[in-house]
């Protein structure tokens, strides 16, 4: 480990250090006062995300924009999606799509887009038109038929939760920096995807975007919110630290091309292992450009 790495190490455990799972459990004397932080923790506890170094464009000497699935279903990215039921459960503990939510009903979040290039923008109501369903029962209709009002039992709706939340999208750049002479990697946007809430209960339901972030523009927010740490719970990892320490499994489902950025299952249609292959050939070109600057 060089002198580098062992300083960024240092500083994000002296960032993390006043944080803990519960705030005062141990001091507490009433339950009231568990996840209360005191004085002393609310001046010590003014740690801010790590913020990015400066990169002047003349020091990128290569550089390649991928997309990315994280799927939830994989063991590994289970910090992202849990907890799905908040009821009985600290308010401390919220998955990475509450914490979105939450910020962006709130209005600390308002920049979103619908698509990853950042070109058109959307807002809360329209999230939530595509996310929510209303469907009035045969026996409303009766009611309705019958020139009476529909009761409020006769109508089901259904709303997208943390609970369907099937996989999250990334968008990053991968560059080399000559300056430094390594490979690095830079989050852009992020996007939880979810069923076509129209199909939800299909068995095999089309999955859309819900709506794409900024992440430069969320960091505060997610730096503020843990995950669970199951190797350690007096030590949650924030969502900023874990997104940006890439402590996920992802598979590239894009990358930059001349094609107009076609996706792979565009020139790789119906067959799943090929598509895994082609993701692991993108991800060994990306990796084998930093080896090979140091081909003599």
């Amino acid at each position: 480990m060089n002198w580098r790495n062992f300083l960024l190490t240092i500083t994000l455990f002296t960032l993390t250090q006043g944080v803990f799972a519960q705030y005062n459990l141990l001091n507490a004397s009433t339950p009231e006062e568990i996840g209360v932080k005191t004085e002393a923790q609310k001046e010590y506890d003014n740690a801010k995300p790590l913020e990015y170094g400066f990169i002047d464009d003349k020091d990128v000497l290569w550089s390649k924009m991928v997309w990315e699935k994280i799927v939830l279903e994989e063991r590994i990215n289970f910090p992202l999606y849990y907890p799905v039921d908040t009821a009985n459960i600290g308010k401390e503990r919220r998955s990475l799509y509450d914490v979105l939510m939450k910020n962006i009903k709130n209005g600390k979040i308002d920049n979103l887009y619908s698509d990853s290039y950042f070109t058109a923008k959307t807002d809360l109501s329209q999230i939530q038109e595509g996310m929510t369903r209303v469907d009035t029962l045969d026996l409303g209709y009766e009611q309705y038929n019958a020139g009476e009002p529909i009761s409020p039992e006769f109508i089901e709706k259904r709303e997208i939760t943390a609970y369907d939340v099937k996989e999250y999208r990334i968008k990053g750049l991968w560059y080399f920096d000559k300056r430094q002479g390594e490979l690095k990697y830079r989050l852009i946007a992020i996007c939880p995807v979810v069923p076509d809430v129209y199909f939800i209960d299909d068995e095999d339901p089309d999955l859309v975007p819900a709506f794409w972030i900024f992440f430069p523009d969320v960091r505060d927010i997610l730096n503020e919110a843990m995950c669970f740490n199951n190797k350690n719970t007096a030590m949650p990892i924030s969502f900023d630290h874990m997104l940006n320490s890439r402590r996920f499994n992802t598979n590239m489902y894009k990358e930059e091309n001349v094609y107009e950025d076609r996706e792979i299952k565009d020139y790789i249609p119906n067959n799943s292992l090929m598509q895994l292959l082609e993701s692991d050939r993108i991800r060994t070109k990306i990796r084998d450009f930093e080896l090979d600057q140091w081909q003599y």
